[in-house]
């Protein structure tokens, strides 16, 4: 079995600890704060708890599983690589595109698996998402929209669009196919100065398809909603709703008569899906994908398009008009 090691207890890190516990590898834990480590490893027996990055390298774990702050990220990933680790980093992979592909081919170079924490990726309702638009019962995609919407878990050291944007640009990025070719993002900074505590990215796909994006952490209640529009039909993917309205089929359609539009409404269809958490189907993965020395769904290349996508709406913000989608793998 993998050892793994988990460094960062914040907020994350606590619940990837649980999961891999629970799968019987979780062999380390790791944050510089005392009463973070003793409130985890007081819940988990068999845990050994350490204050330094490089003391858990040193610990005769397997990989690395990385929940700090975002900020943090690509330096730990380096130093973990370089350890001939195995690593699990949660979103995003880093902060800037270059270090990504570095982060990648150095991965690559040294045969280690990289994967990226993009976790509705493997949420069971967005998996039959996913099999509802390949199967064609929406048709052709004409545009998707996101909220992430909450009230908290307010950032010093990134943006509203790189803490919450990634789950929803990686979603999108999945069910489309492609990556976009042109982002316009606009925001606000109320809190601080220079950190953006909203913003709305709208997204431009060279098949016609648009989608936009609207985080905030200045919200009233919380919002966690994906909406897909097709010329066959509709679905809605609500992770903050009940089981049964999580994921919703809308057979709704839209047509022309004596060259007026009409609409024909049905009633919504509830989806069944599995009810596993994404969170231990995440962490499994990342296992199986090491044992087997297979790609992960989430790796460095599909990190690296979500970047690339984040890094133009992110242009966009500071300087104000649509910018240009750097092309990724």
């Amino acid at each position: 079995m993998t050892r793994v090691g988990v460094a960062g207890l914040g907020h994350w890190g606590p619940n990837l600890a649980r999961n891999f516990h629970a799968l019987g590898a979780l062999a380390a834990v790791c944050d510089a704060r005392k009463e973070a480590r003793q409130t985890v490893t007081a819940r988990l027996s068999g845990v050994s708890p350490f204050a330094d990055f490089d003391a858990l390298l040193s610990a005769g774990i397997d990989a690395v599983v990385i929940a700090t702050p975002a900020a943090t990220h690509g330096a730990l990933v380096a130093r973990a690589l370089a350890a001939g680790k195995h690593v699990f980093v949660e979103k995003p992979l880093c902060l800037d595109l270059a270090e990504a592909r570095a982060l990648g081919a150095d991965a690559a170079r040294r045969n280690l698996t990289l994967m990226v924490g993009h976790l509705l990726l493997y949420h069971p309702a967005f998996n039959a998402l996913e099999a509802l638009v390949a199967g064609g019962r929406l048709g052709r995609l004409r545009y998707i929209y996101s909220n992430r919407l909450s009230l908290g878990k307010i950032r010093r050291e990134e943006n509203a669009l790189w803490s919450f944007a990634p789950h929803d640009v990686s979603m999108i990025l999945a069910l489309a196919g492609l990556a976009p070719v042109r982002a316009m993002t606009s925001g606000g900074s109320y809190l601080q100065p220079t950190v953006a505590d909203t913003t709305l990215s709208h997204l431009d796909f060279d098949d016609g398809m648009r989608a936009h994006v609207f985080v905030s952490w200045l919200h009233p209640y919380k919002d966690h909603r994906l909406v897909v529009v097709g010329s066959e039909g509709m679905a809605s993917f609500h992770d903050s709703a009940q089981d049964r309205d999580k994921l919703l089929f809308y057979p709704h359609a839209v047509g022309w008569k004596d060259e007026l539009p009409t609409v024909e409404r049905a009633a919504a269809e509830p989806i069944a899906f599995d009810g596993e958490e994404p969170l231990a189907r995440e962490c499994r993965h990342f296992l199986d994908c090491v044992a087997r020395r297979a790609r992960p769904r989430s790796d460095a290349a599909e990190s690296l398009r979500v970047l690339a996508t984040l890094d133009a709406c992110q242009r966009s913000l500071v300087q104000g008009h649509p910018v240009a989608v750097e092309a990724a793998p």
